[in-house]
C-alpha cells in the first residue's frame, strides 16, 4: 500500500488579491507582502471572479515517414494573459486603461466635469502590471513588465447588477525576452520520502 502525503496548506485558493498598473518601466514590487507605492496605482475592487492566469501555446509536431507518433514538437506560439472584472470605474486609473487616455486626459475642469472622447483609431497602450493572489500566508505575485489591455467585454449598467470593466490583458516580452515574472513567499514544501 502506497501512503500518500497530503499538504492543505500547499493548496492555493485566490481568496483575496489586487492589481496595480504603473507606465512601462515601472520597477517590479520586491516583495508581495507588502502594498505596492507610487508610480504603481490600484485597480481597486475585483469582481469575486478573481484572476485568470491565460495559457495561449500552438505547437507543430514532427512525426517522421513510417511512425504514427511524432519524435518531436515545437512550440510555435506561447502566449500569456490575465483576467479581471474591475468594479471601481471612476478610479482614474481604470478609466485611464479603458479608454486609453491619460490620466491628464481625466482630470475635471473648472465646473468639476470631466470631458473626453473614444477614438476611432486607438493607439497601443502598454503599461506595466502587477498582479496579487492571498491566500492566508501564502501570496503569489506576477509582474507583468509590458501588457496590454486587447479585449475588452461590454459594460452594463442595470439596477441588479455592478458596472464592471472586464478586461483581458496580453503580456508581450521585455529586454531579456520575458513575459511574466513570479514572486511569491509560500510555504515550504516537505522533502520528498517516498521508498
Amino acid at each position: 500500500m502506497v501512503n500518500i502525503t497530503r499538504a492543505a496548506d500547499l493548496a492555493l485558493v485566490g481568496a483575496n488579491g489586487g492589481g496595480w498598473v504603473a507606465p512601462v518601466g515601472s520597477t517590479a514590487p520586491a516583495d508581495p507582502r507588502n502594498q505596492p507605492t507610487s508610480p504603481w496605482e490600484p485597480l481597486g475592487a475585483i469582481s469575486d471572479d478573481g484572476l485568470k492566469y491565460g495559457f495561449d501555446e500552438d505547437s507543430q509536431e514532427f512525426t517522421p515517414w513510417g511512425l504514427t507518433s511524432p519524435f518531436r514538437t515545437q512550440i510555435t506560439k506561447s502566449v500569456r494573459t490575465f483576467g479581471l472584472t474591475v468594479w471601481e470605474t471612476s478610479r482614474v486609473a481604470v478609466q485611464s486603461l479603458q479608454y486609453r487616455l491619460t490620466a491628464t486626459d481625466l482630470e475635471p475642469d473648472e465646473t468639476g466635469l470631466t470631458k473626453y472622447a473614444e477614438t476611432a483609431s486607438p493607439v497601443p497602450d502598454r503599461r506595466a502590471f502587477w498582479f496579487l493572489v492571498i491566500d492566508g500566508d501564502a501570496y503569489k505575485g506576477f509582474y507583468v513588465p509590458q501588457g496590454e489591455i486587447n479585449d475588452r467585454s461590454d459594460v452594463t449598467f442595470k439596477q441588479d447588477e455592478m458596472s464592471g470593466y472586464e478586461w483581458t490583458i496580453t503580456t508581450y516580452p521585455d529586454d531579456s525576452g520575458n513575459t511574466v515574472y513570479h514572486v511569491d513567499k509560500i510555504p515550504v514544501t516537505p522533502a520528498y520520502s517516498g521508498s
